[in-house]
């Protein structure tokens, strides 16, 4: 039984809510699948779905310039919603079963060395309340390796000061507890007066880090704030993100010894070989300092 396009569409609230409810999946990656499933039904038009016709999808976003990595997303949530019309009984043949997966490279995450790092978190200024709520976000997002999704979700009573810990709540609303480091537990004592003031005239008084109206920062406001203090320290626009940051502390925590489950722990993955990307990362760096160092490298 083929699927014409306008039953596909039909379908398409259903798959997400499995998605959500029985995966767990955040809401902004169900946006992602989403915006990906409408892209390939509106290349299908009034066609019905068919093998040639998902290799014809792929030639054509791979004609438009894009990357191998997007590809093979894309390719996962076409394939993901076909399996899931045949489990449902609302398809007999899935035409992704035979597709091939883009072979993707794995390139090394972007990383900070640990003077940028140190720099970037050091650059808001002390003597105002929005430099030391800066500071105090900066200190958490390098100090934990927390996702920026993570970052706006923490409320007051996530944290535990005495301990220098606070709990998290990650993908699929799985929790860890993530430790904070001194400089970051400093900075959060210095800016919580700061926060009390700015949530004076809001009833919402639960977010950590808010905006100066008292509202929880989102994510476009924190990507604002660490580009801002990354540009006044001479590191580009281009160099930085939240989650360089995040690569950046456990690139520079493996480089100093640690082991791969503790990473892992910290960095909320679901799967070790995950974190492993970042024994590539140390093993470049140690090359890097053995060239550079050993009066026998190069001879």
């Amino acid at each position: 039984m083929a699927v014409a396009t306008r039953s596909l569409r039909g379908h398409l609230d259903g798959y997400l809510a499995v998605l959500s409810v029985e995966r767990g999946l955040s809401d902004n990656t169900i946006t992602a699948y989403r915006r990906d499933l409408e892209h390939y039904l509106d290349f299908l038009g009034d066609r019905t779905a068919a093998p040639e016709l998902v290799d014809e999808f792929l030639a054509r976003l791979h004609q438009d310039g894009m990357r191998s990595t997007t590809i093979a997303r894309r390719l996962a949530a076409v394939r993901g919603f076909h399996r899931f019309l045949v489990a449902e009984d609302q398809a007999e043949e899935d035409p992704t079963r035979f597709t091939e997966t883009p072979r993707t490279r794995m390139g090394f995450p972007k990383a900070l060395d640990v003077h940028e790092a140190i720099r970037l978190v050091e650059a808001p200024p002390s003597d105002t309340a929005l430099g030391r709520r800066d500071r105090a976000l900066l200190e958490t997002l390098y100090g934990t390796a927390v996702r920026v999704s993570e970052l706006v979700d923490l409320d007051l009573t996530d944290l535990d000061i005495d301990t220098l810990s606070a709990m998290v709540t990650g993908k699929g609303g799985k929790q860890r507890l993530v430790l904070l480091g001194k400089p970051a537990g400093r900075a959060i004592g210095a800016y919580l007066p700061d926060r009390l003031e700015m949530c004076r005239s809001r009833r919402d008084h639960d977010a950590l880090f808010v905006n100066a109206r008292g509202g929880r920062l989102t994510r476009q406001g924190v990507f604002g704030i660490v580009r801002a203090h990354a540009e006044a320290v001479g590191i580009p626009r281009t160099r930085i993100s939240p989650h360089v940051l995040r690569h950046s502390a456990a690139t520079h925590m493996v480089e100093r010894g640690a082991d791969l489950r503790t990473v892992q722990e910290m960095l909320g993955h679901a799967s070790l070989s995950t974190t492993q990307v970042y024994t590539r990362m140390s093993l470049q760096h140690l090359h890097e300092v053995y060239v550079e160092a050993h009066p026998r490298a190069l001879r």
